[in-house]
């Protein structure tokens, strides 16, 4: 008798764990089947493009005829060609100009507007974040008048009697690849006060008076309180920033097409000049694996610092 009940208890528990598998199976096909149409196009213009770039890094070719295999000639090109590696150095550059001042300017201008309680913050986001909503092209040829021999600066230079302060700033081997840099921190600022405002505003006031009681003054309470408090949102900042940077072309192109002479040739820059206006689709292409790789590294790097501070 106990016997027949445990078969029949155990029918019904299988009998109710079939259908219970049925819909499992069916969510899962169902889930399948809503990504494909996604996964499908992510191959065919993401996947499948890098893989032809990182095939055709092995190749000398002009974007004519056939190529011949090169193996890895191109990258040691790309270390040994001053024009190429320096565009590297000229990268870190334009990461200090990006990330670095943008990212500390950031930090106490959101602090600063945020605990003193301006009023119309929400107009003054709008405004500063009003560069990222904008064609980095009109930005570039906007910014390209300023710079210009008789633009906005030489004039106001001139105005104030310092004449000898006055010159081409973007034709002048030794201001242009800074003055490109500056464009990136002014773009780049409204993007990261953004964010930090956002993460300061969220920082409960408890922890701002108990500090003041403390005999903790505003330096302080800044470095102890709203920057450990805002590292999410520092750590975004550094990534978003950085990687643009390194992606850095149209303002490039727009403004000094790499020169003076190679003066602020970049990487992503580079790619556009060997692959399509030199023919050597072949170093073009390993600059962007290259490019691709540290871009990468930098994301990975970036979140595992977040991963293991949290």
């Amino acid at each position: 008798m106990t016997a027949v009940r445990a078969n029949e208890a155990s029918g019904r528990e299988g009998g109710e764990l079939r259908p219970l598998k049925r819909v499992r199976h069916r969510h899962i096909g169902a889930s399948i089947a809503l990504l494909a149409l996604p996964l499908l196009v992510y191959g065919l213009f993401l996947l499948y493009p890098l893989g032809r770039v990182v095939v055709l890094s092995f190749y000398e070719w002009d974007g004519m005829g056939d190529g011949v295999w090169a193996g890895i000639d191109n990258y040691l090109t790309i270390f040994s060609d001053p024009r190429l590696s320096s565009s590297f150095i000229h990268a870190l550059v334009l990461i200090f100009f990006y990330a670095v001042v943008p990212i500390f300017i950031g930090l106490i201008l959101a602090s600063l507007l945020v605990q003193a309680k301006v009023k119309g913050l929400g107009f003054f986001r709008t405004v500063v974040f009003m560069p990222q909503v904008i064609a980095m092209v009109v930005l570039a040829i906007s910014w390209r008048q300023i710079y210009a021999p008789n633009g906005l600066i030489n004039t106001v230079l001139r105005s104030v009697g310092l004449d000898g302060l006055t010159r081409a700033w973007l034709g002048d081997f030794g201001t242009a690849l800074p003055a490109v840099g500056l464009i990136g921190t002014w773009v780049s600022t409204g993007l990261v006060t953004v964010l930090f405002m956002s993460g300061i505003s969220r920082i409960p006031q408890e922890y701002y008076e108990a500090a003041r009681l403390d005999g903790a003054g505003v330096v302080r309470q800044f470095w102890s309180i709203t920057i450990p408090s805002v590292r999410g949102e520092m750590l975004v900042a550094a990534t978003l920033t950085i990687i643009a940077a390194l992606k850095t072309f149209d303002l490039i192109y727009m403004t000094t097409s790499g020169g003076p002479g190679t003066a602020t040739t970049v990487p992503a820059y580079e790619v556009y000049n060997q692959a399509i206006r030199l023919g050597n689709v072949g170093v073009g292409s390993s600059l962007a694996v290259v490019l691709t790789v540290i871009i990468f590294v930098i994301n990975v790097t970036v979140n595992w610092l977040g991963e293991r501070d949290r």
